[in-house]
């Protein structure tokens, strides 16, 4: 058996092209245009890509694009002046701040300056709490396009068992209430996790988000199950570059039923789930009604 490869990058190009279908009703009927600011700081420059790829997408879409880029050496002050400034603006929908943030920059203080509602990211403490308890929130994107990419494979999520390998409040974490939401049985595993083997094999759905290159191999894997990598690691093999995952990914699809690859699988989902996220917070700041299938 081969596992089915669950496409990430077709599937966020179907995300983005219903975003734009909802962003160009959205200047007709009511003459609203969704707006995104992106917030760097400093010359990392992975993150130089993310904000220009970001910053394209947003374009792309129709929705408009405010960069803000700041000095490497910029004051916790002048940061939250500039937060405080995009909470203000009412052409300003969402609100991102590209992490990691230089390390004089106290980074939980900055995401918990950003108004909840325009927290696109789905980082602020008012965010993790209403997504925690169930409630309307904004949830961050990776877990987002996963659940996406979850229930379009499986329709319904009910009643299956679902592991979740890694604790982050970025992925883990958001990602296990997300499944507990769609009704799952839901076990957060980690790297200190006993018996990790055992526990993989009994998930339906096994979502590997430890940080960690190749560490759910195929023999951790339940056959048929659906496997979600959302580990990007950076490794050297044969004296080459090479982009992997969380997961062994010959040993794996060999034994699953579906499989997202690395690259190509959950990674374009997220700046297609920051869109959703955009457009979504566009629609609840105006009292419109939220776009159907790319909320959580």
């Amino acid at each position: 058996m081969t596992a089915k490869v669950i496409d990430g990058k077709a599937f966020a190009a179907n995300v983005r092209a219903e975003v734009a279908e909802h962003v160009a009703r959205l200047k007709e009927e009511h003459g609203l245009t969704p707006g995104l600011a992106v917030v760097l700081v400093g010359e990392d420059p992975a993150s130089k890509v993310y904000v220009k790829n970001k910053h394209a997408s947003t374009i792309e879409v129709g929705m408009a694009s405010f960069e803000h880029r700041l000095d490497a050496s910029t004051g916790e002050a002048e940061l939250l002046a500039l937060i405080d400034q995009l909470n203000a603006d009412p052409k300003v929908h969402g609100i991102l701040v590209q992490l990691p943030l230089p390390g004089h920059l106290n980074s939980e203080l900055v995401i918990n300056r950003i108004d909840p509602a325009k927290d696109v990211d789905g980082f602020h403490i008012s965010n993790v709490g209403l997504l925690g308890t169930g409630q309307k929130s904004m949830v961050p994107c990776t877990p987002l396009g996963c659940l996406m990419m979850l229930r379009d494979h499986h329709g319904k999520l009910a009643g299956l068992n679902a592991v979740v390998v890694g604790r982050s409040n970025i992925v883990g974490k958001p990602m296990a209430q997300l499944l507990l939401g769609d009704s799952c049985t839901v076990t957060i595993a980690h790297s200190r996790t006993k018996d990790l083997a055992e526990v993989c094999k009994r998930a339906d759905i096994l979502v590997a988000a430890v940080g960690r290159p190749e560490m759910i191999t195929g023999d951790m894997v339940r056959p048929g199950a659906t496997v979600i990598d959302v580990g990007i690691n950076r490794i050297e093999r044969d004296g080459k570059a090479k982009l992997v995952g969380d997961v062994h990914y010959e040993s794996a699809a060999a034994v699953a039923g579906a499989i997202t690859p690395v690259p190509g699988g959950v990674g374009p989902m997220t700046i297609a789930c920051l869109l959703a996220n955009t457009l979504t917070a566009c629609c609840r700041a105006n009292g419109l009604a939220e776009p159907e299938g790319l909320t959580a």
